[in-house]
């Protein structure tokens, strides 16, 4: 399955489509403005502890200060610290080194962890773990050994810190391993540097834009062509390219058609009907959403379906079709937290089962962490969906301030 991204660059925002058989099934917006903090590391100060909580707020230079729970503070023993309250591992005043893991969202501040991670396009560098593990996307089990030990051939004797091998790496050699070990050292090395010789609060590193990290984390082998709209822009991505993955830097190319380029591929038609409540399905049924701040609702309907053999069928194909749509507007629509789908109701095991593999079967392409817990007691499917930036709706819309 061969895909396209596309980006699209003004000086207000940076909007990414990611087409797969050219149908949008990803969109990504990051304003000038507002640009999401997630990855960035920061040299905190402890504003107050709460023990009641078992958290503290943490100064990072923001507006509002960001949140920190005990389980998010890495401690260095593997036993017993990891117990201690946190009013024994902090106090106010205290300078800590920390890393956003989820941007600020609705009126809670930005959530942080004290384990510190960096990734690069082949590796992720944990510099307070000691373990090597590998993405399970990596499925065979000769590849997953094979390397584990390419990476180990490289690493130092005297190495410090674990690393993830991420799915990129499948089809890398020795030296492309290599470069991105020496980077991401080099990129500890200098933050820690920062973090003895600045005064907190303030920021040691800055995860890159959302152009960047495209290329790092989204362009796949199936990727033909990385289609972008601004001459500056396309450089510096070929740039980058050059300096890290040189393999992708000829399938960056600079769009210079009379058309805008979200238009050509109907974009800009998907962010509309992204925001809209109501999904309609081939079949004529329908699909309606609804965000509130702690979950999001999926309800499923016939509506004009009426089938042709019995209405269990009708129901039945009604839902497998809804179960692919669903999947993909999580995607497009970059809902997460708490999702109650409710599907059309069915007597029948057999048609609940094949619904729900059909439903596992299409997240296989999210590359979120989700978990799907099956049809509940009220035949309700209940699931969740790793949230580390706002929705789609939230990035583009603004509450009424008449309502």
């Amino acid at each position: 399955m061969s895909n396209e991204i596309l980006v699209n660059i003004t000086p207000q925002e940076t909007r990414v489509a990611i087409l797969e058989q050219g149908v949008t099934q990803e969109l990504h917006i990051e304003r000038t403005s507002g640009r999401g903090i997630v990855g960035n590391i920061y040299n905190g100060r402890v504003s107050r502890v709460l023990p009641g909580m078992q958290s503290a707020f943490v100064d990072i230079g923001l507006d509002r200060a960001a949140f920190l729970h005990v389980a998010d503070i890495k401690t260095s023993s593997q036993e017993g610290d990891t117990t201690k309250p946190i009013e024994k591992l902090l106090y106010e005043g205290n300078s800590i080194l920390v890393q956003v893991i989820k941007d600020a969202i609705g009126t809670k501040g930005a959530r942080l962890s004290t384990q510190i991670s960096l990734a690069g396009r082949l590796l992720v560098y944990l510099p307070q773990e000691s373990h090597i593990g590998i993405s399970q996307r990596i499925e065979d089990d000769s590849e997953r050994e094979l390397l584990r030990e390419k990476l180990q051939q490289i690493l130092p004797a005297d190495e410090k810190g674990g690393y993830i091998i991420r799915t990129m790496a499948e089809t890398a050699n020795e030296s492309d391993l290599r470069a991105d070990h020496e980077y991401l050292h080099k990129l500890w090395h200098d933050i820690q540097q920062q973090s003895m010789t600045i005064a907190a609060p303030i920021l040691l590193y800055q995860d890159l834009d959302l152009s960047h990290r495209v290329l790092r984390d989204y362009v796949k082998e199936d990727t033909s062509r990385i289609l972008v709209d601004s001459r500056e822009n396309y450089q510096k991505l070929v740039k980058f390219a050059q300096s890290y993955m040189t393999y992708i830097a000829e399938h960056i190319i600079l769009y210079t058609g009379d058309r805008p380029l979200f238009d050509l591929y109907g974009v800009e038609e998907e962010i509309e009907k992204s925001l809209a409540r109501r999904v309609n399905l081939k079949s004529g049924g329908y699909l309606i959403i609804d965000q509130t701040e702690a979950l999001t609702t999926m309800d499923v309907n016939t509506g004009g379906f009426v089938g042709i053999r019995n209405f269990d069928d009708t129901i039945f194909k009604t839902n497998l079709e809804a179960a692919q749509v669903i999947a993909r507007q999580l995607r497009l629509r970059n809902l997460g937290g708490i999702i109650i789908i409710d599907f059309i109701d069915m007597d029948s095991e057999e048609h609940k089962n094949a619904v729900l593999t059909e439903f596992n079967k299409a997240l296989l392409k999210d590359r979120t962490r989700i978990t799907v817990n099956g049809f509940s007691a009220l035949g309700l499917v209940e699931m969740t969906r790793k949230r580390t930036r706002e929705s789609l709706a939230h990035v583009l819309c603004e509450s009424c301030p008449t309502c």
